[in-house]
């Protein structure tokens, strides 16, 4: 039997047994997963509160939807959409010079202008939007203005790097081809970089809108604005029907902002 013939059983040993170590590394790390998690038990009262949290869902507060107060359910789901809107407009705009910072030439695997761009997305996005609400309600006080800066400066690092990658992966022959008849980088920027990628920025955008949305509901919880507040304020009091209302009304926003979302996206793309 020759080297090649060699080479090659063993390659298909190889492969074939492949699949093995996978599973028992995945095995392993489930083990050493559950082993971190310390279970106490389940508490006497867990079946009669999630008996009161269920009856509450299925019969919610339908006085809580409007009331005129500006408290009521429309006006705090309304104040929460123009969070989300106004966090991810400002995140979309700032977002397009520091993508260009972080795009990567595509001729060099490693550049300092590239390399210290996606750091500092990286760094915005280690801070969680709850923090980020939390250190901005110390600094401006509490109320939506702070949801609004973390909304913004989380979806800064985020928008950024999906900017940045759309930059590297857009297609280069309309900057090739204005470039080639004599236009400057500014032209270029301007006529032929922008109008490429800026289908994909749209998407995204709206994609962050989708997921600010979200975070907005949950900032209100640590007094940031918007319906989180009343929220954490019925559950701490045990108001179930409240908080009924309150999940409804979160679940219908965050559904038709996806579909209205997904269709817009579909036709930009």
């Amino acid at each position: 039997m020759n080297q090649e013939s060699l080479n090659q059983q063993i390659g298909q040993r190889t492969k074939r047994y492949k699949w093995l170590f996978w599973v028992a590394l995945v095995i392993i790390i489930y083990i050493w997963g559950f082993t971190g998690v310390h279970f106490t038990g389940i508490k006497d009262s867990a079946g009669e509160v999630s008996r009161s949290i269920l009856n509450g869902i299925f019969h919610p507060d339908w006085q809580y939807v409007y009331d005129g107060s500006g408290e009521d359910l429309v006006s705090l789901i309304l104040q929460t959409l123009a969070m989300a809107f106004l966090g991810t407009f400002i995140s979309a705009i700032l977002s397009v010079p520091f993508a260009f910072w972080a795009a990567r030439n595509e001729t060099a695997r490693w550049h300092v202008r590239s390399t210290t761009g996606k750091l500092v997305l990286t760094l915005i996005r280690t801070f969680p939007e709850i923090v980020l609400a939390i250190m901005f309600i110390k600094a401006v006080g509490p109320g939506s203005f702070a949801g609004v800066l973390a909304v913004s400066i989380h979806s800064i690092g985020m928008l950024g790097k999906l900017f940045s990658e759309s930059i590297e992966n857009m297609d280069l022959g309309p900057s090739e081809a204005l470039m080639s008849s004599g236009g400057n980088r500014t032209q270029t920027l301007v006529f032929a970089t922008l109008p490429t990628v800026l289908p994909e920025f749209l998407s995204y955008t709206l994609y962050r809108f989708e997921i600010a949305v979200r975070s907005a509901s949950i900032l209100g919880m640590v007094g940031a604005g918007g319906i989180g507040t009343p929220l954490l304020f019925a559950i701490q009091t045990r108001t179930w029907p409240r908080v009924g209302i309150i999940l409804l009304g979160i679940i219908i926003t965050v559904t038709l902002i996806d579909y209205v979302s997904g269709t817009l996206r579909k036709r930009l793309v």
